[in-house]
């Protein structure tokens, strides 16, 4: 599994806990789980009328929604501000942008062989001087 798929199921984790460990339970507690995660991406203006919205289509009365919201969706959504707080703004609650200033990367001339190139300069994966006909790092680059 990568990294994402990892660290959704971690954050999935107490919704899975609560399933009796059938696979439409689980699958359940991933579809809400992914829900909350996105729902933790927006903005709290925005993310207040996905949760308004989430209420009828999932078909539930105000007091079933209400208990819902309380028990599932906010502390799925606080869980994700506590496990990846580098995607929320401390104060705006925005997901963080890229860094404006990438760091600078300064080409070396003439100091070291690159790791493809030998002392000689000739790349690795050329073909060998000598004229074997095999590439420079299975011949004569050893």
């Amino acid at each position: 599994m990568g990294a994402i798929a990892n660290a959704m199921v971690s954050y999935a984790q107490p919704l899975i806990d609560k399933t009796n460990g059938s696979l439409e339970q689980v699958q359940k507690a991933f579809a809400i789980g992914q829900a909350c995660w996105n729902m933790a991406l927006y903005p709290s203006d925005e993310r207040e009328q996905f949760i308004t919205d989430m209420q009828a289509t999932l078909q539930m009365d105000d007091g079933e929604f209400e208990e819902f919201r309380r028990s599932i969706i906010l502390p799925m959504i606080r869980r994700h501000e506590e496990m990846f707080p580098l995607l929320h703004h401390r104060d705006s609650n925005r997901p963080v942008s890229a860094p404006s200033k990438a760091p600078s990367v300064r080409p070396t001339y003439g100091t070291q062989p690159t790791s493809t190139q030998s002392r000689t300069g000739i790349g690795r994966n050329s073909p060998c001087p000598c004229n074997s006909g095999r590439k420079h790092k299975q011949c004569c680059g050893r």
